[in-house]
């Protein structure tokens, strides 16, 4: 199994996971917001201010976590961690995630919660206090009131986080985390060694831009940086998004992704280069849960296979139809034979990713 492989088979299985609160969206203008002529939110408008000055990071926002949705060293590769680190995130995946803590034990998301793209999350700015809301029921606490971090501090699943201004940059510093949660969705373990520095931008009205430092000498050889984004989420409020009995279920799967593989790859056969390059393409995948964050899917011919990213080879079941590991995604084509959306299919639903105009 590559690396590739197990990263895209988790990515699908949090698609799949996440959907059971969206029946329940809720809707609700929000007030004092600029508008362009139809309405709609202005994503482009300047960012706001506070009554001192400071850029005003206020609001409900959806994580753009983008490539880093399943790994934060996918830039890096596997050798920038320690080996028993790289070991343990293989035996992750051959187990399909059924141990994850935050999925299926229910316990807090930790340092990986702005990785959690389909639940949004609110920022409540004071002066001495920014607070992160998510809808999972996590929180943070960022203190801006001029302390330092604790020498000691005693861990929990968030961490201690406090924060101070550089020009018109939030740098947050965060220490103390629990070691029991995992770094991001591909199963990446921490120790209690982990700090994080953020510098957080609003630089529009409706996009925040995160540059994230891992340091964590117990896991990776270095620290790292990558950015991330947000985006802003108009005219709604957050819901309850509590760990539900079907999420926690599956720590009594049985089998290994392996064996998933295997069974697939019986049934696979060839499809023709120049049938899988109308499918080459940027897609838009809107979540149920945050219809107004988009989550981008690139599909790239590698050697005359499609494949997820440039980087994960699909198993073709039919012309229209491939296995990724994790779950089956269908191609919706016009009468040229050119995709124009696909499908990932989902037992709690299908979601529809529409492709994107090239270029764009």
């Amino acid at each position: 199994m590559t690396r590739a492989t197990h990263l895209f088979v988790l990515l699908l299985s949090m698609l799949g996971a996440s959907q059971p609160s969206a029946a329940q969206w809720l809707k609700h203008p929000t007030a004092g917001i600029p508008r362009s002529a139809d309405g709609q939110a202005d994503l482009k408008a300047p960012a706001p201010r506070t009554v001192d000055g400071r850029p005003d990071l206020s609001g409900m926002w959806g994580w753009q976590p983008g490539k880093y949705f399943g790994a934060l060293w996918v830039d890096h590769g596997p050798d920038h961690l320690q080996p028993w680190a790289f070991e343990l995130v293989k035996q992750r995946a051959e187990g399909m995630g059924k141990d994850d803590p935050a999925n299926f034990d229910c316990v807090p998301q930790g340092p990986r919660m702005n990785l959690y793209a389909p639940i949004p999350v609110k920022f409540v700015q004071t002066p001495a206090l920014l607070i992160i809301l998510s809808e999972d029921m996590s929180y943070r606490q960022v203190f801006m009131d001029g302390r330092t971090l604790p020498k000691d501090p005693d861990p929990s699943f968030m961490g201690y986080s406090v924060g101070r201004w550089e020009g018109d940059t939030l740098v947050v510093e965060t220490v103390g985390f629990k070691d029991r949660t995992w770094l991001d969705f591909a199963g990446t373990p921490h120790t209690e060694q982990l700090r994080i520095t953020e510098r957080i931008r609003r630089i529009s009205f409706g996009h925040l831009e995160i540059v994230q430092t891992i340091d964590d000498p117990g896991v990776f050889k270095t620290a790292f940086t990558v950015t991330l984004g947000a985006q802003f989420v108009p005219d709604t409020e957050l819901l309850e998004f509590v760990c539900a009995e079907n999420e926690r279920s599956r720590r009594h799967f049985t089998g290994t992704l392996s064996e998933l593989v295997k069974e697939h790859m019986d049934r696979a056969i060839e499809v023709p280069a120049a049938v899988v390059e109308k499918y080459a393409g940027d897609y838009d995948l809107r979540l149920p849960e945050n219809p107004t964050t988009p989550m981008r899917l690139e599909l790239r011919v590698v050697d005359g296979r499609l494949t997820m990213g440039g980087v994960q080879p699909l198993i073709a079941l039919s012309e229209t139809r491939f296995f990724n590991g994790g779950g089956v995604l269908e191609m919706v084509r016009d009468e040229q034979g050119r995709a124009t959306a696909l499908l990932l299919r989902a037992a709690e639903g299908d979601l529809r990713a529409t492709r994107i105009p090239d270029g764009k």
